[in-house]
C-alpha cells in the first residue's frame, strides 16, 4: 500500500474531484464510494474497483482491514487524516473510499419484469431512497429522465444503502421508449377525473407506475403516457406526501397483492408528483 501525503499527488487531486464534481464524474465515467457499507455491497455484487483509499486511523478497523484483504489486487492508498478529509464528500469521513466505474446497462431493461421510470427527480436523497425502495419492491431496472439527479453521485449512493449494486439504474432515458408496446395498466399518483383509490385497484398484473419530480410532479409528456391516476387515501390535513413515501406506498402494496396471490412480482414503474 503506498502513503500519500499530498494534495498535488494526481490520485488525491481525482479523488477530490469525483467526490465534489458532477462534470469529473461524467468524463471519467467513474464515481466514488464512501463508507464501509458501501464498498462492502460493491465487492459482494463482485463489482470491479479501480482504487482504495483508506486514512491513517481506519488501519486499525477490522471491519477495514478487512475490506482491504478483499480486494487484495485492487491498488489502496493510505492517506492522512488531513488528507482523507479533504477528499471526503461528507464532513465527518468513514475512513475508506473506493473508485467505481459507472456500469453500462444500456439494452438490459427486462421487458418482464419490474420497471421504474423516475421523471425528473432532482433531490438526490429522495433519488437514492427511490431506487432503494425499488430494489426492496424486487424491481430489477430504474429508469431516470433527463433533469433527474446524477444517480451515481456520493449523495444518491449513500441514500441508496447499496441498491445500485442489486438493481440496474439506466438515466438519461427516454420513457415512451420504455412503455412502447406495454399491454398493462401505466399508472400515476395524482388526482383527475378518473383517479381510483389505490387499494381498490387489482394490482396483481404488471404495471408501469409514473413518479415525478418533487412538487412539480410528472412533465405533461411522461403524465400522457398514463393510461390510469391513482391516489393515496390521506385522512390527515396534509396534501400530498413526499415522493419516497408515495412511491413506496404504491409499490409495497402491488407487492402485498402478488404474494397474496402467489403471482411473480413483476412491476414497471414511472415516478409521478411528491
Amino acid at each position: 500500500m503506498k502513503h500519500l501525503s499530498s494534495r498535488d499527488n494526481p490520485f488525491v487531486k481525482h479523488l477530490h474531484a469525483l467526490a465534489h464534481s458532477a462534470r469529473e464524474r461524467r468524463e471519467t465515467n467513474e464515481t466514488i464510494l464512501d463508507g464501509v457499507h458501501l464498498v462492502q455491497a460493491a465487492l459482494s455484487a463482485a463489482r470491479p474497483l479501480s482504487a482504495l483509499a483508506v486514512s491513517e486511523h481506519a488501519l486499525a478497523k477490522p471491519e477495514v482491514e478487512d475490506l482491504l484483504e478483499r480486494a487484495v489486487h485492487v491498488p489502496r492508498y493510505i492517506l492522512s487524516e488531513r488528507l482523507f478529509a479533504h477528499v471526503s464528500p461528507v464532513a465527518q469521513p468513514a475512513g475508506i473510499l473506493a473508485v467505481l466505474p459507472v456500469p453500462d446497462v444500456s439494452g438490459e431493461i427486462s421487458a418482464d419484469a419490474s420497471l421504474v421510470v423516475l421523471d425528473g427527480v432532482q433531490d438526490p436523497g429522495n433519488l437514492g431512497t427511490l431506487i432503494r425502495t425499488a430494489a426492496a419492491a424486487g424491481v430489477k431496472d430504474v429508469i431516470l429522465t433527463a433533469g433527474c439527479a446524477q444517480a451515481w453521485a456520493p449523495k444518491v449512493l449513500r441514500a441508496a444503502m447499496g441498491a445500485h449494486f442489486i438493481t440496474r439504474v439506466h438515466e438519461q432515458a427516454d420513457p415512451r421508449v420504455v412503455s412502447r408496446g406495454f399491454s398493462g395498466e401505466i399508472l400515476a399518483t395524482g388526482l383527475g377525473p378518473e383517479s381510483g383509490d389505490l387499494y381498490a385497484l387489482d394490482l396483481r398484473a404488471p404495471a408501469i407506475w409514473l413518479f415525478g419530480a418533487e412538487g412539480q410532479g410528472l412533465s405533461a409528456e411522461v403524465a400522457a403516457l398514463a393510461t390510469r391516476f391513482v391516489t393515496i387515501p390521506m385522512p390527515g390535513a396534509i396534501e400530498s406526501l413526499n415522493v419516497a413515501a408515495a412511491a413506496a406506498i404504491c409499490l409495497f402494496e402491488q407487492v402485498r397483492q402478488q404474494a397474496r396471490t402467489g403471482a411473480e412480482t413483476s412491476v414497471r414503474v414511472i415516478h409521478s408528483g411528491g
